[in-house]
């Protein structure tokens, strides 16, 4: 009964592990794409053995490889095989991190997940923890009798070390994570950082390089004046030795600040200034002056530790920054109001630094000629009088002045080498004379330029009403008006200033100057900002002396007037009654110059106004309105309706006659236009009827010509010379 229990009691179990295995085959089945391979072939094989085997199982269940079931335990022993084989030979890809796969390229991860694809497809199943897992047929074995407690611990293991490498890896993807983190923070400084090294630049028009020309400036001009002086009178070094190396290292730190302020100065490429740092280097370096800037800070002064502290002359290699100077006072120039006086001032300081040399380097000869062996050297020292440092300064100073200007008397010179030395003083001396002579000139003609053509003018004036006899009165007024010009400063014309500007920076002083006391009038507050400029370009600046009209009642109006400075009054037709008072920022006229339809006054003016005093006017002519309202035609609308809008107001406007339709005066204004361009297209159609005529005769004549050769020979050809001979003939005639 023990047997038959055992029997029938297996078979249920063997049944339970089957359906196991199938599900298990199912589940990995679908997660994968169905391809006929060999393998699949032969697994497939292998379970349909095992499940008709475990249909009719053995009597004696052994763990034999005969009898019955032999076939089902064989083919689970190759299956079991097979996963062994599989786990061990082919190893699992790593699973890829999230770092890895930005860089790894599509192909590659393309590639990767063909091959997980196939390996799926084999049957061999990836587990999270990186090894491949059992053959699921092999983890259900119906064979019992083979699977022991040891299969059972070392499954039992696998799956703690299978929760182990997980724990492992996202410890180790965390950490990756972190070290992206870090690498992004890494170049988002450097992206910061390389920002901030491009904004640092120094622009040389702004404010701050001109300051930094003040300063570097300062050393540049003490080491001209002071190092000569120093090496050749040795009692300046010998006394106030510690400030004079306070000044030296002091100057020498400007310098080396004044290089890196070089290595950060931009430049213009292509318009733009450019803040790339290794352009900046290599554009200073490339020139002349990066190698006299290196020149001019060579430590020479190295050698006061052999020779002593007392020779300032090895020091001349700081004054090759004289260029810095030289900038200095170009922008200084540039940027001050009165240029002809710095020039002038500029041009004695010159004068001043080569007197001071030159005195120098007398006082520096005669020290080694000889104090007082000659009348031509410095006196001798030993005496009280020529022995103090004053004196010795300033005497070389005169010394020096009369050479170079020639002016006065100085002592002959005795020896060759003072020959030598007063020659070339004197050469120096003619040169100076002449820049002084020929700058100074220049200046103060410079400066008088504008007065001398505005006398030219008022003399031009005046010969011509001597000339045409007119009244002393009117002679009178005329200078008044010219001397008021004057005296006020209105005597530049603004276009002729201006004409080398480009348009927008004209249009830009325009608007800075004129626009206020255009936006004054009400029927350009609301108008378009490109009219408003368009308007102030043609603003004329006109000025009236006292007593002049500048509109008559039935004057047809042309221009329009707005008030800048000055009083003007509206006056009766005896011109002495005053009815208003006009001042500045009022305006008049602007009503007859939009030819409104309508108006009762047309485009005649309606009152009387005389300017009491000397008055400044802006003047807007008619043509140049309708010239700028062209391109803006509803401004032009606009403008037209707030017209109406003020003479119905002011009761100046018949209705009937601005509904009735377009003005005779436009119509007649557009025949005239019409007419013109008839003209045009007449004179253009008769010049190409004469050019067809022309040619339709040279044509006639040419077939007269054809028709004569062929009745003259018939249907033949002409030969080489009868052709040659009727060409001659042709051209005879």
């Amino acid at each position: 009964m023990a047997k038959i229990n055992t029997q029938h009691s297996y078979p249920g179990m063997h049944r339970l592990s089957v359906r196991t295995t199938d599900e298990d085959i199912e589940r990995i089945e679908n997660g994968c794409i169905r391809t006929h391979s060999l393998c699949e072939d032969a697994s497939s094989e292998l379970q349909r053995v095992i499940s008709v085997e475990g249909r009719h199982p053995s009597g004696s269940q052994t763990s034999s490889f005969t009898g019955r079931g032999a076939m089902a335990r064989l083919s689970r022993f190759v299956i079991s095989v097979r996963s062994w084989a599989t786990r061990h030979l082919h190893h699992e890809d790593q699973r890829p991190d999230s770092f890895l796969e930005r860089i790894r390229g599509p192909e590659l991860i393309e590639v990767s997940s063909r091959q997980s694809n196939i390996r799926s497809f084999l049957g061999i199943r990836e587990r999270p923890g990186g090894a491949n897992s059992h053959w699921p047929l092999a983890r259900f074995n119906v064979n019992y009798s083979n699977n022991t407690n040891e299969d059972k611990k070392e499954e039992k293991k696998e799956v703690k070390e299978e929760k182990k490498e997980e724990k492992e890896e996202k410890k180790e993807e965390k950490k990756e994570e972190k070290k992206d983190d870090k690498k992004d923070d890494k170049k988002d400084d450097k992206k910061k950082e390389e920002k901030k090294k491009e904004i640092f630049v120094i622009d040389p028009s702004s404010n701050i390089y001109y300051h930094w020309l003040v300063v570097i400036a300062i050393p540049v001009f003490y080491n001209w004046c002071m190092l000569v002086c120093r090496a050749c009178f040795d009692e300046l070094q010998f006394n106030h030795i510690k400030l004079w190396l306070f000044l030296d290292y002091g100057s020498d730190v400007i310098y080396v600040l004044d290089m890196f302020v070089r290595f950060r100065t931009g430049f213009l490429e292509q318009g733009l200034l450019v803040q790339d740092e290794k352009k900046l280097q290599e554009h200073y370096t490339k020139t002349s002056q990066f190698k006299l800037d290196v020149l001019s800070l060579l430590p020479t002064d190295l050698a006061y530790l052999k020779l002593g502290l007392n020779y300032p002359e090895l020091r001349f290699n700081r004054l090759l920054r004289i260029s810095r100077l030289f900038e200095f006072f170009d922008r200084t120039e540039t940027r001050t109001n009165y240029p002809n006086m710095f020039r002038i001032g500029n041009l004695v300081l010159y004068i001043l630094i080569i007197i001071h040399w030159n005195a120098c380097i007398y006082f520096a000869i005669s020290k080694v000629i000889g104090f007082g062996t000659d009348s031509w050297v410095y006196p001798n020292v030993s005496v009280p009088e020529y022995g103090r440092l004053s004196r010795k300064y300033i005497y070389s100073l005169y010394w020096s002045t009369l050479t170079l200007t020639t002016i006065g008397e100085t002592p002959p010179p005795v020896k060759d080498e003072e020959y030598l030395f007063v020659v070339v003083d004197f050469l120096v001396g003619v040169l100076i004379f002449a820049t002084i002579v020929g700058n100074v000139g220049s200046m103060i003609s410079n400066m008088n330029a504008s007065r001398a053509e505005f006398q030219a003018k008022v003399d031009s004036i005046k010969q011509y009403m001597h000339f045409r006899k007119v009244t002393k009165d009117l002679e009178a007024r005329v200078i008044k008006w010219f001397d008021y010009l004057w005296t006020n400063k209105k005597t530049v014309d603004e276009k002729e200033v201006l004409k080398n500007l480009p348009d927008k920076l004209k249009a830009e002083i325009a608007i800075n100057v004129h626009l206020d006391t255009l936006k004054k009038v009400r029927i350009f507050q609301d108008c378009e900002a490109g009219l408003l400029i368009e308007l102030v370009l043609k603003l004329k600046p006109t000025v009236f002396s006292p007593g002049d009209y500048i509109c008559k009642k039935g004057d047809i109006g042309r221009e329009m007037y707005i008030i800048k400075e000055g009083k003007l009054a509206v006056v009766a037709d005896d011109g002495i009654t005053q009815f208003v008072v006009l001042s500045d920022g009022s305006y008049f006229g602007e009503i007859s110059i939009l030819n409104i339809k309508g108006s009762k006054s047309g485009n005649r003016r309606t009152a009387n106004i005389r300017s009491i005093g000397y008055s400044d006017l802006f003047c807007l002519s008619k043509d140049d309105l309708m010239e700028a309202l062209t391109e803006y035609p509803e401004a032009k609308k606009a403008l037209e309706e707030k017209g109406r809008q003020i003479l119905m107001k002011d009761n100046l406007i018949d209705e009937e006659a601005a509904k009735a339709g377009a003005d005779p005066k436009d119509l007649e204004e557009k025949l005239e236009r019409l007419e013109a361009s008839l003209d045009t297209l007449q004179t253009r159609f008769a010049r190409l009827l004469a050019e067809y005529t022309s040619s339709q005769q040279k044509v006639k004549q040419r077939l007269a010509r054809v028709e004569t050769q062929v009745k003259k020979y018939g249907s033949g050809t002409l030969s080489v010379g009868e052709a040659e001979a009727e060409k001659s003939e042709e051209e005879k005639k």
